[in-house]
């Protein structure tokens, strides 16, 4: 075979075996929104709120060509997509530098190895107050098996907390050292009360990707006279168990299948606020075709406030060991529980005042974002930006100060990372780049004898775990991963105002097989501005 030829078949088998592109271009705006009866700025996306949903397949590449046509810097944060050895594409300030007014930029992402419910918002200047979020939806490719026919269709519901006031006047609030009011309400998909319908055919059954999108609450989700089996949770097939209501924590995500087998007539979907005084509630209906009977009788009531219900609904969401992942292998044949972790990290958060202003700290430090993103002056060398080892691996018990807080972690270690809460309301926690094992969660104090009750066999992998009030939690994490990665709190207020770190995951490789160089497209600035991302 000539020479020539050989090579021209080799391109074209590489190229045929390239995974798929999906290509998207959004404009982000501010426009007037009415979520709830009143006039205010909103952020859009293609003139939309909530913004479009992204459609994906495990290992897409996904193109997201964003132009920032607002009057400040914006970022977009891909939350539980885990940008596979490419944490510059995170979309938040420690990795990637914001997109000025007026100029755009293009994210380059992959659904490798993923499939599940997530979603997208912006990471910056507390826009996420005013929108800018939407749905992300991975399917499996079509050999690999679901554990569950086919649904008539798919809805993505957001749900969240909301203000009135604009995000502008919320961030200065916080600014100025000050905590935010309570929200003055409830949005399902960016609308209030009354707004938000989704239709069905009576005998059929539906998916429902339900995310909590809000600043801060954790919301309960229940449909009048209809259970909700729980199939998917931000990537994990769950074992499938019908729930009347569901309590969604900030910043998590979560697939229910809904049949239709009620009388056709409109239903009430309700979504009311978990452990607040007083309680923000919010509806929409679930509407049977070609049925003209409104919806009627006492909207179905929630849970108490206890804890303990709570508890023991998020213990009972497990993994399906029996269901394949986005590849041909078992989820289950993963058996973490038999693996040596070699460091436990006990993360503990506190609130105080710094300079008579309010802050949030984990293990006492308030973090302080610096002049240039961390993984940029990781990635040129430069010195001063940031000081790995500047938090301490458990908690101090001393008061609060500032500092760019990372911590180191060795590539392809295997680690136990505990959250304590010593505080009275529940908090959630994000890992970027990652899924982890919720292998527990408790009252009290953790200790080295919380590990006798661990679950080692079916625990969930996600990547958001809330932590109640006088209680921990306890996460595995396979640091497969090498970047910089946000370990933050998704009550918002909290991380603007310090909340967060960054995880160092650090290898001495330069294979591209262990980690991406910096994008030729990267925004630079700080001190970064000016140098070339790559030698000519």
């Amino acid at each position: 075979m000539p020479l020539r030829l050989a090579v021209l078949l080799v391109l074209l088998a590489v190229a045929a075996a390239e995974d798929p592109y999906r290509f998207f271009t959004w404009n982000v705006t501010y426009g007037t929104i009415y979520p709830l009866g009143v006039p205010q700025q909103g952020i859009l996306i293609n003139g939309q709120f909530p913004g479009p949903d992204i459609y994906s397949v495990t290992n897409d590449n996904i193109i997201v060509n964003v132009f920032n046509s607002l009057d400040e810097p914006f970022l977009i944060h891909w939350n539980g997509i885990q940008n596979r050895r490419n944490s510059y594409e995170d979309g938040v300030y420690g990795t990637t530098c914001p997109i000025p007014p007026g100029k755009n930029f293009t994210y380059i992402l992959q659904m490798k190895d993923q499939i599940g419910s997530f979603f997208y918002f912006p990471s910056l200047g507390y826009h996420k107050a005013a929108g800018g979020f939407g749905g992300i939806k991975i399917l499996s490719r079509p050999l690999i098996p679901v554990p569950f026919p086919p649904p008539a269709d798919d809805f993505t519901v957001l749900i969240g907390d909301w203000y009135t006031a604009n995000h502008t006047d919320l961030r200065a609030i916080l600014d100025k050292g000050n905590k935010l009011p309570f929200p003055d309400g409830i949005l399902i998909n960016g609308r209030g009360p009354n707004a938000t319908s989704f239709t069905i055919q009576q005998g059929k059954t539906y998916r429902f990707r339900i995310c909590n999108v809000g600043l801060q609450n954790s919301l309960n989700f229940r449909i009048q006279g209809h259970k909700m089996k729980v199939v998917e949770v931000e990537g994990t097939h769950t074992l499938q168990i019908s729930y009347s209501s569901l309590d969604v924590h900030v910043g998590q995500c979560m697939s229910v299948l809904v049949t239709a087998d009620q009388q056709p007539q409109d239903y009430y979907i309700v979504v009311s606020s978990r452990f607040t005084t007083p309680v923000l509630t919010t509806t929409g209906f679930l509407r049977y075709a070609n049925s003209n009977r409104p919806a009627s009788g006492p909207l179905p009531g929630g849970p108490t406030t206890e804890i303990d219900w709570s508890l023991n609904q998020a213990r009972s969401i497990r993994t399906n060991l029996t269901a394949s992942g986005p590849r041909p292998n078992p989820q289950g044949s993963y058996h973490y529980g038999m693996i040596n972790t070699t460091r436990t990290i006990r993360l503990s958060s506190s609130a105080g005042q710094v300079d008579n202003k309010q802050r949030y700290a984990i293990n006492s430090v308030s973090f302080v974002p610096a002049d240039t993103p961390l993984k940029v002056a990781d990635y040129f060398q430069i010195s001063g930006v940031f000081r790995v080892g500047s938090m301490s691996d458990a908690p101090t018990g001393g008061g609060i100060y500032l500092d760019t807080s990372v911590m180191g972690a060795d590539y392809r270690a295997f680690i136990e990372i505990v959250f304590q809460n010593d505080e009275d309301i529940v908090q959630s926690y994000h890992l970027s780049g990652y899924s982890f094992f919720v292998v527990g969660m408790d009252g009290g104090q953790w200790s080295s004898a919380s590990r006798n009750q661990y679950n080692l066999r079916d625990a969930v992998s996600r990547c958001t775990v809330q932590v109640y009030p006088k209680s921990w939690s306890a996460i595995y994490v396979a640091l497969d991963n090498v970047g910089m990665w946000n370990l933050r709190s998704e009550f918002w207020a909290r991380q603007y105002l310090g909340q967060q770190l960054y995880l160092r995951v650090y290898t001495t490789s330069t294979s591209l097989r262990d980690e991406y160089p910096i994008p030729k497209n990267a925004l630079l600035c700080g001190r970064a501005s000016g140098r070339r991302t790559r030698p000519l």
